[in-house]
């Protein structure tokens, strides 16, 4: 490890990784780069913890496109990550998203989103309650208003693998990476200087990339600035469903989509058993070491949802849970990306409110076009940028699971 680099990123999951992956793969760009992560196992990182989705159906263009390039990332993951050889792939499963409205709110959020998808090339439909009964004849459509369905470029997929491909292809294009915690980071009046890690090495940093997800108001704030992300715990129940509706779809040869209930409750295929989730009542903040799975979310809130949603759903066989932590924006759950206005060179990748997985890749080379370019050169996150609290401007995004 160099007593200096040109980029620190704090945080070595996805966010961190990918960021690291795009500056090491860009000829331009000829810094060095040093991505640190407290803990090399990964066992409470959100990406490891995560459903592992990916979808183009959100109400802001800039995350449409995200998702566009993330499929396109996701793709061409063997060629970009290859190793030695070693071709990893992420067995993407193109399963769709289906969201689900009831009432005309939801009905009006789901057409305007559509409109916002489809100027940005997203494939996605709308469908009436026959269609949606057609397309998926083991669900209860009584009630259901209008259905949103993707056509292509949604699914679900590896998710340690693509944090793992793309640290490993970092470290064999020259990124140094080192299991420790950065316990304080030292500013000059508008700059930070470096950092200093648990291991006691202090580092010199030309630029620090806040990447540390759930913990990145607490990065922040060693450097003296504020920023409005905090962990939101979220509860994964595996189950199984002795008369499985999968396979039974007459779209999409017969495979189930991630499916969003208008509850907020959904689920999805995961092998021969599924995952679902939703958000708490009860949706404080957790402590950051936190991790015990919510049970009580499954008898009160998830298993009444979907069994009330599907016949098939009405007798249900816990297999295990989880929990994991979202990395929550406070003030408009989406995504915040850019410069400190007022300290240059700290940049923020934080607070993507549960869709940090799938939005990695593009944020990780927005943020090296940032670095390297003194700006966006493919998706234009302008609109992501800090500025945004302090003028009190939020950047809301509807689609939010």
């Amino acid at each position: 490890m160099r007593d200096h680099y040109d980029v620190v990123i704090v945080g070595g999951a996805v966010m961190g990784s990918c960021t690291a992956y795009w500056l090491a793969a860009n000829p331009d760009f000829c810094g060095t780069v040093l991505l640190v992560e407290r803990d090399p196992s990964y066992a409470t990182a959100s990406t490891a913890l995560s459903a592992s989705g990916i979808r183009v159906q959100f109400s802001n263009r800039a995350n449409v496109e995200i998702g566009l390039f993330g499929n396109e990332f996701i793709r061409d993951f063997p060629d970009l990550m290859e190793v030695e050889g070693d071709r990893p792939s992420l067995g993407f499963h193109p399963g769709g998203y289906l969201f689900l409205a009831n009432t005309e709110e939801q009905v009006r959020i789901l057409r305007e989103n559509h409109a916002v998808q489809r100027a940005a090339g997203a494939e996605v439909e709308l469908w009436e309650a026959d269609r949606l009964r057609e397309a998926f004849p083991h669900l209860r459509t009584e009630d259901i208003l209008l259905a949103s369905y993707g056509l292509k470029g949604e699914g679900w997929f590896d998710n340690t693998g693509i944090m793992a491909g793309a640290r490993r292809k970092a470290r064999a294009l020259g990124v140094d990476v080192v299991a420790d915690e950065v316990v304080a980071i030292s500013r000059a009046g508008g700059r930070v200087t470096g950092v200093t890690l648990k291991s006691g090495a202090v580092v010199g940093a030309g630029t620090v990339v806040n990447a540390a997800g759930p913990r990145g108001g607490q990065v922040a704030a060693l450097a003296g600035l504020a920023l409005p992300v905090e962990p939101r715990k979220r509860t994964l129940f595996v189950f199984d469903a002795a008369d499985t509706p999968e396979g039974s779809a007459r779209v999409n040869g017969g495979r189930l989509p991630l499916m969003i209930d208008p509850s907020g409750v959904w689920c999805r295929p995961e092998g021969r058993f599924f995952i679902a989730g939703g958000v708490p009542e009860d949706d404080a903040p957790p402590p950051y070491d936190d991790f015990a799975p919510d049970h009580p979310e499954w008898e009160g809130q998830i298993w009444p949802a979907l069994a009330e949603r599907a016949p098939q759903f009405e007798a249900l066989k816990l297999v295990r849970y989880w929990a994991g932590h979202y990395d929550y924006n406070t003030f408009d759950q989406n995504g915040i990306v850019g410069r400190h206005p007022e300290v240059t060179n700290f940049i923020f990748q934080n607070g993507f409110s549960g869709h940090g997985l799938q939005q990695g890749p593009a944020v990780g080379r927005a943020v090296m076009e940032l670095i390297t370019y003194g700006g966006y050169r493919s998706i234009d996150l302008t609109d992501m940028r800090y500025e945004r609290i302090a003028e009190n401007r939020p950047f809301l995004e509807q689609a939010i699971v």
